[in-house]
């Protein structure tokens, strides 16, 4: 099975950005982090690949987005997610 790309994009200061990421530390898998602060490009580019989002993180995993922190924590408690990631 070969290793999701997953990326994050994130804004500083967000706790929910930051549970996000622990929460991907806390498996050991690696993970493309995108700051949006202070808007740009990145912001752009997030919101032409996630047209309906507003609110960071924005968690995609090979390219399909699965939202943010409460969606994705609530796949792991789902036991949904680490498949997913090949866990």
């Amino acid at each position: 099975m070969s290793v999701p790309k997953i990326e994050i994009y994130t804004k500083w200061g967000c706790p929910y950005c930051v549970r996000a990421k622990s929460l991907f530390d806390g498996k050991g898998v690696a993970y493309t982090e995108y700051d949006i602060t202070m808007g740009g490009p990145k912001r752009d580019e997030m919101r032409a690949r996630v047209p309906d989002a507003y609110t960071v993180p924005q968690v995609l995993i090979d390219d399909v987005a699965y939202g943010g922190y409460d969606d994705i924590a609530a796949l792991d408690r789902q036991g949904k997610l680490d498949p997913v990631l090949g866990l």
